[in-house]
C-alpha cells in the first residue's frame, strides 16, 4: 500500500518500512499508521522552526517564553507513540 500523498518524503519513508516490516495492510492498522507518520511530520516541523529560532523566545512585553513549537514537537511525539504501541510496534518490556 503506498503513503498518503499529503506526506512529505521523511514521513513516506517511515510508512513504506512500517508497512514493509510488519506488513500493515487491514484498515484499521493503516489509520493508525497514518496517525503515526502525520504525528511524526508534524513533529519534525515543529523540530525545524525550534532550530531556526532557538527554543525560547522574546514577547511582546519583552519577556522570554519557551517556543510555542515546543509543545507542538511534545504533543505529536507523543500521539506518535501512542500510535505505534497502539499498532504493538512499541518495544516490550523487561
Amino acid at each position: 500500500m503506498k503513503p498518503p500523498k499529503h506526506l512529505k518524503a521523511d514521513a513516506r519513508r517511515l510508512w513504506e518500512r512500517l508497512t514493509a516490516d510488519y506488513q500493515i495492510d487491514d484498515a484499521a492498522g493503516l489509520v493508525l499508521l497514518q496517525a503515526a507518520c502525520e504525528a511524526f511530520q508534524r513533529a519534525a516541523e515543529a523540530r525545524k522552526l525550534i532550530d531556526r529560532d532557538g527554543a525560547v523566545i522574546v514577547d511582546r512585553f519583552g519577556q522570554q517564553k519557551p517556543h510555542p513549537a515546543i509543545s507542538i514537537e511534545r504533543d505529536a511525539r507523543g500521539q506518535m507513540i501512542s500510535a505505534l504501541r497502539a499498532l504493538k510496534l512499541a518495544p516490550e518490556d523487561e
